[in-house]
């Protein structure tokens, strides 16, 4: 199973690294990324696998939202299948 991790806000040090520690610490091992900073604005869209998550998936959603919030950035998180179920429409 995979989730797709999306990461939008004012480009600053250390995002990347944040974002990804965070994973690690619920289980989630980043498989894929990819980020740019248009104008001072960071994008970045994370493609992490979530067979070792240590925490329910909507707890760890919002983990990474809250966690966003204390960044100043937003930070939102996707099940593969939902992603997929939209994309089909």
């Amino acid at each position: 199973m995979k989730a797709v991790i999306s990461v939008i806000g004012k480009d600053h040090v250390g995002i990347l690294a944040g974002v990804s520690s965070k994973c690690a610490e619920y289980g989630v091992n980043i498989i894929d990324v990819s980020q740019t900073v248009i104008g001072g604005m960071f994008t970045m869209i994370m493609l992490g696998d979530i067979e070792g998550l240590t925490v329910k998936f909507g707890d760890f959603a919002e983990k990474m939202q809250t966690y966003g919030d204390e960044i100043g950035m937003v930070v939102r998180v996707m099940h593969e299948d939902i992603f997929n179920s939209m994309h089909r429409i």
